[in-house]
């Protein structure tokens, strides 16, 4: 899961999981190992939801009631805020989906193509 939210190859923890922003590469560059397996589709985004909503809607309520800021720099600092950390961590949740499915050998890893 390390390799995976540090967005590595789950096999050898070298090459680029990713090919681009969130394209999951067909393979590693670095151990050949078959990434086009995965079934990462909706899981990040719904984790990154997740982990946003839980972080930021506790602190907004924080914000709110100890410094009563006005409400449009109050939006404005949480809309970038909520922007920001989902941009961060979806493609790391990506890579932590398919380095999870990867150990499980789950949908086609570990079969007889990927040498292991």
């Amino acid at each position: 899961m390390w390799n995976g939210w540090r967005k590595r190859c789950p096999n050898c923890g070298k090459g680029a999981l990713l090919n681009g922003y969130l394209k999951v590469s067909d393979q590693c560059t670095q151990c050949g190992q078959d990434l086009h397996h995965h079934r990462a589709d909706d899981g990040p985004a719904y984790l990154t939801i997740l982990i946003v909503g839980h972080l930021m809607a506790p602190l907004l309520h924080i914000v709110f009631v100890a410094f009563r800021p006005h409400p449009l720099v109050l939006a404005g600092v949480f809309c970038v805020g909520c922007l920001a950390l989902s941009l961060y961590l979806l493609p790391r949740l990506k890579g932590v989906i398919v380095a999870i499915q990867w150990s499980r050998r789950m949908h086609g890893f570990g079969g007889l193509h990927d040498g292991a």
